[in-house]
C-alpha cells in the first residue's frame, strides 16, 4: 500500500456545505481563545519569580499540551470547513492519530505528576524541597511526554503494514476508528489498545485518585487553614481530572457505537473531545488558582 496516494473521506461532518462559515467561525474563535489564553498563563508562570515551583512548572506544562494537542486537530478542521472535499492522506490521518493519542496519554501523566506534587506537600511538606526537586520535575515531564508517544509509534507501526478495504472515516478527525478501516480486524491491535489504555490512563487516573484520596484524609484531620490550601491547590486539578477522563470516556463510547448512532449525534459528541478540555483549563487555572489569578489581575490592570 502507498501511503502518499492513499485518501481517505472524512464522512463525519453535517450539513458542512450548508454551515461552513458558521463551523469555521466558532472552531478559529475557540482555537483562539485557546491559543491566547493557554500561552498568557504559560508567560506568566515563566515571567514571574514566585510562580517558578513545581506546582506551576506542572500547570505551564499541562497548558502547553492543551495547545499542541489543539493544535493537531483544529488546523485541519478549520481546511475542511472551507474544502469542497474533505479527504486526508493515510499517512497524514496516523500522524493525527499518533498525536491525538500521544498528546492525550501526556495529559493523564502531567495530572499525575501534580497530583504527586500536591500529595508531597500537603502529607510530607517537611520532605518537599529534598523530594520535589528541579530533576525530580524534569523527570516527571520528560516522561509524561516521551512514554506515550513511544507507545504510540508501535501502534502506528502495527497499523501502517495493514491492508485497506474501506477508504471513509465515519469520524472529522483520525482517532482509533481508523480500526474499522482495516481489512481483517487485528488482534493485536486490539490488545496493544488496552495495553495503552491502562498504562497511560488507567493506571495514572487511580494513581492521581490514591493520592487524592491521602491528601484528603490528612486535611480532615488538620486544620481548617490546611484545609483551605488544599481545597485551593487540588480542588482545579481535579476539576481537570473529571473533565478529561469523562472527555476519553465520550472517545471511547464514540467508536463503539459510531455505527449504531445517528450521524449528528456522532458529529456532536465528537466535537466534545477536543473542543471544552482546551477551553477549560486555562479557565479553572485562571480563576481558581489564587497567585495566577492575582497575576492575571494586574497584568490586564483590573481592580
Amino acid at each position: 500500500m502507498d501511503l502518499n496516494v492513499t485518501y481517505l473521506t472524512i464522512a463525519g461532518h453535517v450539513d458542512v456545505h450548508k454551515y461552513r462559515y458558521l463551523y469555521f467561525l466558532i472552531i478559529l474563535t475557540a482555537y483562539i481563545f485557546i491559543i491566547c489564553s493557554n500561552c498568557t498563563i504559560v508567560y506568566l508562570i515563566w515571567s514571574q519569580q514566585n510562580l517558578h515551583e513545581p506546582m506551576y512548572i506542572f500547570i505551564a506544562a499541562l497548558l502547553i499540551n492543551s495547545v499542541l494537542f489543539s493544535t493537531v486537530i483544529y488546523p485541519k478542521l478549520l481546511i475542511d470547513f472551507l474544502s469542497e472535499k474533505q479527504i486526508i492522506f493515510y499517512s497524514a490521518c496516523l500522524l493525527q492519530y499518533f498525536m491525538f493519542y500521544s498528546f492525550g496519554g501526556s495529559e493523564y501523566l502531567l495530572l499525575l505528576g501534580m497530583a504527586y506534587d500536591r500529595y508531597v506537600s500537603i502529607c510530607k511538606p517537611l520532605q518537599y524541597p529534598t523530594i520535589m526537586k528541579k530533576t525530580t520535575v524534569c523527570i516527571f515531564l520528560a516522561v509524561a511526554w516521551l512514554l506515550p508517544a513511544a507507545e504510540m509509534v508501535a501502534a502506528v507501526i502495527i497499523s501502517l503494514n495493514r491492508k485497506l478495504c474501506n477508504f471513509t472515516l465515519k469520524g472529522i478527525f483520525c482517532n482509533n476508528s481508523i480500526y474499522k478501516l482495516h481489512c481483517v480486524p487485528s488482534r493485536t491491535i486490539s490488545i496493544y489498545g488496552v495495553f495503552i489504555l491502562i498504562n497511560v490512563a488507567l493506571l495514572p487516573l487511580l494513581f492521581i485518585l490514591f493520592t487524592y484520596a491521602k491528601i484528603f484524609t490528612v486535611t480532615y484531620r488538620s486544620s481548617r487553614e490546611v484545609r483551605k490550601k488544599a481545597a485551593e491547590t487540588c480542588l482545579p486539578h481535579l476539576l481537570v481530572l473529571i473533565n478529561f477522563s469523562l472527555l476519553c470516556m465520550y472517545d471511547i463510547i464514540n467508536i463503539r457505537l459510531e455505527s449504531n448512532i445517528p450521524t449528528v449525534v456522532h458529529f456532536l459528541m465528537t466535537l466534545q473531545v477536543f473542543l471544552y478540555h482546551p477551553v477549560f483549563n486555562p479557565i479553572i487555572y485562571g480563576l481558581k488558582m489564587k497567585e495566577i489569578h492575582k497575576h492575571l489581575k494586574r497584568l490586564f490592570k483590573i481592580k
